[in-house]
């Protein structure tokens, strides 16, 4: 079985256990690839760090819609950003989104942020990581300005309208350790009925620890357990969705 985590912040310095064990670990449970992604441009040089001598892990450079004040208070930023992005190993930006749940970030500034990096990022002919919770009407709407953006919406925990939205954009599904516990049968549903081409898997470690290890601190290897789990409500078998899951990581963040 090859696996791939395609959303997790292994770099942390406080990730909770330590980072290179757990780097062994995942991939001694299966876990050929892992992507290691940036909430801040600092966050993201450490991500592309931890990945440069790892065979098997790549990162990602963005800013989170919580941070997005500090980036937008910055003239140099956009460009520091650009500068990240010809990175070896960096495969996407983000995360990089709108976040409106409990945020203390203004909507406006999230905004500004998530445009100029879509505008940097476009650049590069990266695909995106969206991070999108509460604000599906204004990413919408930004989005829809933009041409031949390429990309997962991260830790999707939604249902079927915003499923249809994604899918119709051409982006991806990215599933994680939320689906073990969720209490939302409309999330369920629409788990259940992501397109298999265009579904990734991702743990989003050290956070969302899938129901079975809950108290403990998530892992990449947790993605196994996600696999199964998600195997399970799609009535599919364990190494089909493996075989097709990794397939659609390699192809959307050419992980060669």
């Amino acid at each position: 079985m090859d696996l791939v985590d395609t959303h997790c912040h292994l770099h942390f310095k406080n990730f909770g256990i330590d980072n290179d064990q757990a780097y062994k670990d995942s991939v001694e449970a299966g876990v050929s690839r892992i992507i290691c992604v940036g909430t801040t441009l600092k966050d993201s040089q450490s991500a592309i760090e931890f990945a440069k001598n790892k065979p098997g892990v790549w990162a990602t450079a963005g800013v989170h819609p919580h941070e997005a004040e500090a980036f937008e208070k910055s003239a140099d930023e956009p460009n520091q950003l650009a500068e990240l992005l010809k990175q070896p190993k960096v495969v996407a930006i983000g995360e990089i989104g709108l976040d409106y749940y409990k945020s203390e970030t203004p909507k406006l500034i999230q905004e500004k942020a998530l445009r100029s990096q879509i505008e940097t990022g476009l650049q590069t002919r990266l695909p995106f990581s969206f991070h999108v919770r509460d604000a599906w009407k204004d990413f919408w709407r930004i989005l829809d300005e933009y041409r031949s953006v390429r990309g997962v919406v991260h830790s999707f925990s939604s249902g079927t309208k915003q499923l249809d939205m994604a899918l119709s954009r051409g982006l991806l599904i990215g599933l994680n350790g939320i689906m073990t516990f969720t209490k939302d049968q409309a999330q369920l549903d629409a788990a259940k009925v992501v397109p298999a081409e265009k579904l990734l898997l991702e743990t989003d470690a050290p956070f969302l620890t899938p129901l079975v290890h809950r108290g403990e601190v998530c892992q990449p290897k947790y993605i196994v357990d996600i696999a199964e789990f998600l195997a399970k409500l799609r009535d599919v078998s364990i190494q089909e969705l493996s075989s097709q899951t990794t397939t659609n990581s390699i192809k959307l963040f050419n992980l060669q």
